[in-house]
């Protein structure tokens, strides 16, 4: 009988995140693939997990086209080697794909459906630009249900500076200044290596390397840099390519188990799942999403936003973690929130990110026993917003010295 269970984040890991087009590492490299390797070295981080047991792959991609098509879940899994009985299916929500991989997997585990499913997103934003093949219906600004704008991410983010002056361009900089920084001091401290699979690839004169790293990192940036950069997305704006997340290629998984599964193979799970929520706001500042979804997840858990000890924001924009911060009356550079960085200076390869955000909350978990509770969230194209509560199963009760 199936029986409603407890939901576990056993693991996750990711590919280095290139940077976009025909100068980036994965120019080369199909999206497809990119997927296949973060599933292997997944499933070989835990030989513990019997690859017939899984019982869904979920994988995530914005533009499902090309080799971002047919069914990922399905193709990536038969691709990895997992044997033919293991389905899968392919998950849109835009930003919040590898998310929702996550959710939807995760609710099924919890009805009692799943003992385990492999959870994750692509992006390969060098051969598939957001919205290149898509045709949005001419009736959304035929009728006006939608701003034109609204399509275009980094106008929706220079709205969130009119709706709220207080917001400053400065803030902004500073914000994306200390991402660039913070992950810079997480790579020396070899915090991000460990979750990341090495990829093979070839240059454009067909010279075989090896990506190991983040590509689009920019450690020197400065105040100074980032008040002369351009503002693409309107004259005299306030959102620069310096507090914006680049364009970026790369694939991430995770292994979701149920609390039998959990048992049987004796895993180690990294987080448990507590609760979620998708919310929708104004498609013209879609930024300002992941604020009710928050709210609808903290109701779910029964919690207040003072009980969430680690935020795992997505940066897609420095103002965009800035609005929400101010929403619930958390400075700035609090530091709860993003220790290690985040996508301004990682990237945000669409669909994939939702699970890059919970792999480094996982691991910031295995460190900090003094917190209990951790937020992964994020804004959505078309005014969404998506947030996880997590528990740390590392959680003393004891005060941090």
């Amino acid at each position: 009988m199936a029986e409603i269970s407890d939901v576990f984040f056993v693991d996750g890991m990711r590919t280095p995140f290139g940077r976009a087009g025909e100068k980036g590492m994965y120019w080369n490299t199909r999206a497809d693939d990119l997927a296949v390797k973060a599933t292997i070295g997944l499933m070989e981080r835990n030989p513990a997990v019997p690859a017939d047991r899984i019982d869904d792959v979920a994988i995530a991609a914005t533009s499902q086209t090309g080799d971002q098509g047919l069914t990922l879940g399905r193709s990536v899994a038969i691709l990895a080697g997992l044997p033919n009985t293991v389905p899968g299916l392919a998950v849109e929500r835009m930003c919040a794909g590898a998310m929702t991989s996550v959710t939807t997997m995760g609710a099924s585990i919890g009805v009692g459906m799943y003992d385990l499913a492999l959870a994750g997103g692509v992006e390969h934003m060098g051969h598939h630009p957001i919205g290149s093949n898509a045709d949005p219906n001419p009736r959304f600004v035929a009728e006006k249900m939608v701003d034109p704008g609204a399509l275009n991410m980094g106008v929706t983010a220079e709205r969130i500076f009119d709706r709220f002056p207080h917001l400053t361009k400065e803030r902004s900089d500073r914000f994306g200044m200390l991402s660039q920084h913070k992950v810079q001091a997480a790579y020396d401290a070899g915090k991000i290596q460990p979750d990341l699979v090495p990829v093979a690839i070839k240059n454009a004169d067909g010279a075989w390397g090896l990506a190991t790293e983040d590509e689009g990192r920019r450690p020197q940036t400065t105040m100074e840099d980032l008040a002369g950069l351009k503002t693409p997305f309107r004259p005299h704006g306030r959102v620069t390519a310096g507090t914006s997340s680049p364009l970026t290629d790369g694939a991430t998984m995770s292994l979701l188990a149920g609390g039998g599964a959990v048992k049987e193979f004796g895993l180690q799970p990294k987080m448990r799942m507590v609760s979620f929520a998708f919310a929708g706001v104004q498609p013209e500042i879609m930024g300002i999403g992941p604020i009710p979804s928050t709210q609808k997840a903290l109701k779910k858990a029964g919690l207040q936003i003072s009980d969430i000890g680690l935020f795992e924001l997505n940066e897609a924009f420095a103002i965009q973690v800035i609005s929400l911060l101010d929403h619930f009356g958390i400075a700035d550079d609090d530091p709860r929130v993003n220790a290690w960085g985040g996508a301004i200076a990682l990237g945000h390869p669409l669909a994939a990110s939702g699970v890059r955000l919970m792999i480094q909350l996982a691991a910031q978990f295995a460190e900090r026993p003094d917190v209990r509770y951790g937020l992964t969230a994020m804004c959505v194209g078309l005014g969404q917003g998506g947030s996880v509560i997590w528990e740390n199963p590392f959680y003393d009760g004891k005060k941090k010295k």
